[in-house]
Formats: structure tokens, sequence, C-alpha cells
């Protein structure tokens, strides 16, 4: 989106004229009458409109005119100013908006009224304010329902900020749970839309709501087609029967070459549906669906995600995402081996590869700089290497699972391919044992013996570097 013109200057003199007057909005520059102003005008073009439209014509939308549109536009920019959002609350503008969001069929015009209350929203006295007003609130659920791309990007930025407030998250959990229409509109969004920012930015209030509430993700999970509340019911036959998982897919399909972030957000969805049997048969039950989520998270470990020619510094940037997406293979792995799709070397030895890949590269990034020095810095540093170590180590957790998993599968077909081809080199091998041992060791023992039969040598080799390893006679 472009960025909204900058509020309107103001001049030496007519500042210090203002200050005299008591004009301005706390600290700053802004004019109360000229807002005053603006919002008034709001009022009258709601008020116009409302009575010339043609009651018969419910869909005909109404233009903004441009002054007008730059003066609001003005307001918006304004609002991210804690003074002036303070002076809107006081002056009761979120109620002159939720007018504006009840009644105008001007499409800009409501994205701006909700992007200003998103702006609101990040302070967060005016959130709890916003968020303890059961009517406001069921106005800008209902904007979830609009068809208009910006104003569903507006109306989903202030949800999630009033979702990362603790004290008001539990407020909207349970205010969107009283409407299942708002499912149908997310999964049609998700389904449906080209627009990656307003993918990424559903797909965050979907993530952060799953997070914060499991009976919810629970009621999504199970849900088909809802009959929307308070909405026109004369075509709810022919409303589609959306599916969670499918729409998580495709819309993820949509932001992947588009928006790292974003495809982060909605790989971290799969991970919270496995986080209950529900949700992993959600994904494995029917076989397309299973299939679907398979092949596209497969090819992202094994053709795109930290790959031989990257280096391995590069695993800083995709140590969540990795870990949400071998989770969730993990889930499919582990529950539909029977599976065609999921059938021995084809997808074992692939996996393999990427698998140790990744414990080589967090091996890489978790060694400490030799000549590290001692500055003032070292104390500032501190928080952010202690999470990167954190989402690292939950990275490896992850992966030594996974991989002790696909290691108890392999046939003695497999091994000796693997070895052929290179996935099972003594050094990958080396590096395998060197993760799994000694949380895995029973795993590891299995897989030496199956190792001595298809290769001695490289067996010996690896009993010789792990000496708790050498076979029993």
């Amino acid at each position: 989106m472009d960025r909204n013109p900058s509020p309107p200057p103001t001049s030496r003199e007519d500042e210090n004229a203002e200050e005299a007057g008591g004009d301005c909005i706390g600290g700053t520059v802004y004019s109360k009458h000229w807002l005053f102003g603006v919002l008034s005008g709001l009022i009258q073009i709601v008020t116009s409109e409302n009575t010339k439209s043609n009651p018969d014509d419910e869909e005909q939308q109404m233009e903004l005119d441009e002054e007008m549109e730059n003066e609001i536009c003005k307001v918006w920019d304004m609002s991210m100013d804690e003074d002036v959002a303070l002076f809107l609350q006081e002056f009761n503008a979120p109620d002159i908006f939720m007018g504006i969001l009840a009644k105008s069929k001007c499409p800009r015009l409501r994205e701006i009224c909700v992007g200003i209350l998103g702006n609101m929203a990040c302070f967060q006295e005016i959130c709890v304010s916003i968020s303890s007003d059961k009517n406001l609130g069921q106005v800008l659920l209902h904007c979830l329902y609009d068809s208009d791309p910006p104003t569903l990007l507006e109306t989903s930025r202030l949800l999630l900020t009033c979702l990362s407030q603790t004290e008001v998250a539990s407020v909207w959990v349970e205010r969107i749970r009283e409407y299942p229409a708002i499912y149908d509109s997310i999964c049609f969004i998700m389904s449906s839309s080209t627009n990656v920012d307003l993918l990424v930015k559903v797909g965050e209030v979907v993530d952060k709501l799953f997070d914060l509430d499991e009976k919810l993700m629970l009621d999504w999970i199970r849900s088909g087609a809802a009959a929307p509340l308070d909405q026109p019911q004369e075509d709810s036959e022919e409303q589609p029967v959306f599916k969670i998982v499918p729409c998580v897919l495709e819309a993820a399909k949509q932001v992947r070459s588009e928006n790292p972030e974003g495809l982060d957000v909605y790989m971290h969805i799969l991970q919270l549906l496995t986080t209950v049997d529900d949700g992993i048969q959600a994904i494995v039950q029917c076989p397309d669906t299973g299939k679907d989520t398979w092949n596209l998270l497969f090819d992202l470990v094994c053709n795109e995600f930290c790959q031989s020619d990257d280096p391995p510094i590069i695993l800083q940037e995709q140590k969540t995402v990795l870990a949400s997406v071998f989770s969730v293979l993990s889930a499919i792995y582990a529950s539909q081996a029977e599976q065609e799709y999921l059938k021995t070397e084809k997808v074992d030895l692939p996996l393999i590869d990427s698998l140790i890949r990744v414990l080589e590269n967090v091996e890489h990034c978790q060694k400490k700089p030799e000549n590290s020095t001692e500055s003032n810095t070292e104390e500032t540093q501190k928080p952010d290497l202690t999470q990167d170590d954190f989402h690292l180590k939950i990275l490896k957790d992850i992966s030594c699972e996974f991989l002790s998993n696909i290691l108890q599968a392999l046939t003695k077909e497999t091994v000796t391919q693997g070895l052929k081809e290179g996935q099972l080199s003594k050094q990958k091998c080396s590096c395998a044992f060197q993760n799994l041992l000694p949380f895995y060791n029973p795993v590891v023992e299995d897989f030496i013996k199956i190792l001595h039969e298809v290769d001695k040598a490289v067996a010996s080799d690896l009993e010789e570097s792990f000496p708790s390893l050498k076979v029993q006679t």
C-alpha cells in the first residue's frame, strides 16, 4: 500500500498562534480545530450518503471526495501519535467511526476508519477501551465479511493488535467464538485471495488465535460450512464447505515466493494443528489433503531451504520455519507410513540428506567465535544470542526426533542405495550419530546392525569413532 499523505504543515507563525490559543493537541503542533472540522465532515458525509442512497440498490458503492480523502488520510497518519490518539478517544471518535462502518457504502472511507482505529489500538489504554465496547467490537468483526481487500487488511491488523494485548486478548477470542461465520470469511480469504499482504496478516491473526486458545482451534478444525450470523440466508445452501487445512495450504502456496515471513506464519499454523489429534487427522484423514501437505513441505526442505550451496549462516533466517516444517512432516510420517507418497527411499533418503545438513549447520551456528573479545556491547547482545540459541535448540530437537524415526524405517535396500548415492556417507552418518547419541541410542544401534550387513568397513569405522556402538559378538 502507498503511504498516506503527511499531516498538514504548520508555519512557525501559525504554531505560535495555535499554542497561544490552546489549539494544539497535547505536545504536538496538530490543530484541534482542524481535526474537529474533519470529524464533523465525516459525520456529514455519512448522513448525506444515507439520505441519497437508494434502498433498492444495496450493492452500490460510494466514492470518497478527493479533498476529503486527503484530509482523513492526514488524520490516519496523525493517529500514530499517542497524544492525537488519546484526543480522538476523548472526542469519542471511535463512536463516529463505528457509525461510518455500520452505515457507509464507501470502501475507501471504511478502510481509513478501521486503519485509524488500528493505530489508536496500539496504545494500551485505548485498546482496552475499544475492546470493552461490545457494539464496536461487533461492528469491527462484521468488517471481516467485507469484500474490499484494503478494509480486510486493516481489520486484520486491528484484530492482531488487540489479540497481542494480554489484557484484552481473551475478550476478542470469546467474541470471535460467538460468530462462526468468521471462520468461513477467513477460510475464504485464505483459499481465494491473491493479495499477499492480506494473506500474511490474516495468517498472523489465525496463528495468534490458535496459539491463544486450543478450544477455538479445535472448533475450527471440526468446522464445515458455518451459517453466517446476521447475514442473508437465501444462498446458504450454495455456500462452500471450508476445511481449515486446504485453506491454509492454498494461502501458503500463494505467499511462498513473495513473503518468507508469511510462509513462516502458515507453517506455524500447521504445526499448531499437529499439537492435537484432531489436527493431525484433519491433515491426514483425507488422502489428497495429506498428500498435498506432504508434497509442499517436502519440496520446501529438499529443494528450497538450507541447500548444499547455501552458507551455513542462512539457517539463522530459516530456523523457525524449518522447525515448523519438520515438525509437521514428522507428524505425517508417523501417522501415515502406509501411504504411497511416503514409500521408502523416495522420501527417506532426501529427507535424511536435508536433516543431516540442517544438523551440520546448527552445529556451525552454535560455535562461538574463537577470538571473541569482551566488550561493552557483549551485554546488550546477550539476549539476542540466547534467543538464537533457543530457536536453534528447538530445530535441533525436532530434527533429531524426525531423523530417528526415519532411520528406524530404513530397509537394507535403502541403506545400500543411500551409501551409493552419498546420503549415508561415513561423514554424514557421523554427524547424525553425534546428534542422536545418547538419547536415541537404540535407534543408532539398530542402524549400525543393518550397516554391518551392507558395508562392514563403514560400520567399523563409525564404531571406532563411537565405541559405545560396537556390536556385541
